[in-house]
């Protein structure tokens, strides 16, 4: 990983548009993932636009915010499930990121996540851990650094993950993300400022 040195003070904006769960109402089979936008300069940046219940609330979320779908200039995967993926198409002119590419239309850029930057205040890096591939999305805006990121599923953690491809990498990262973050954007859940209960 990259040798990060973040600090508050830049000039990205960040919203949650859709608050990520893990079963709900009592149905094991519901999962819908967290789904945030960040916005810095020209970037219009969506982080991992996956399953939903409705995607017209979604993009009522977004339009919230000022842009509209064909406005979105990047779409970036934390990683390569569904829960988070599953709804990239909804955002036509953006460029996708994951942790080894860039894919815009039928172009297929090599490269390496890790320190690539998407705006003048947004940078990728790598996080393995939930999968080996996983990165996480950290913005700095005028008076926090927000890290959207995997490595936590919710504000508990949980703190072994019960999916996790490498329990030593997770923990590892989170020691990184928690060294500059102070808001956490979850894979399933609210953001949250990290304390001393925070598992890492």
């Amino acid at each position: 990983m990259t040798d990060v040195t973040i600090v508050p003070g830049g000039s990205a904006s960040v919203f949650v548009l859709h608050k990520g769960y893990v079963g709900r109402n009592g149905d094991d089979e519901r999962v819908a993932g967290t789904v945030t936008l960040i916005t810095d300069g020209d970037a219009v940046i969506v982080v991992d636009p996956g399953m939903v219940a409705s995607r017209e609330v979604l993009l009522a979320a977004l339009a919230a915010h000022g842009p509209q779908a064909g406005d979105v200039t990047d779409v970036v995967f934390s990683h390569h499930h569904p829960d988070h993926t599953v709804n990239a198409a909804l955002f036509p002119a953006a460029r996708i990121h994951d942790h080894w590419a860039m894919y815009v239309g039928d172009r297929w850029v090599d490269r390496d996540a890790d320190g690539t930057q998407l705006g003048p205040s947004v940078r990728l890096l790598r996080t393995p851990g939930h999968t080996a591939e996983d990165i996480s999305t950290v913005a700095s805006t005028p008076g926090d650094v927000f890290v959207c990121t995997h490595a936590w599923w919710a504000a508990n953690g949980p703190a072994d993950d019960p999916l996790g491809s490498d329990a030593g990498a997770l923990h590892a990262s989170r020691e990184l993300l928690l060294s500059f973050a102070t808001v956490i954007v979850p894979g399933h859940g609210a953001a949250f400022r990290p304390g001393q209960g925070t598992p890492r």
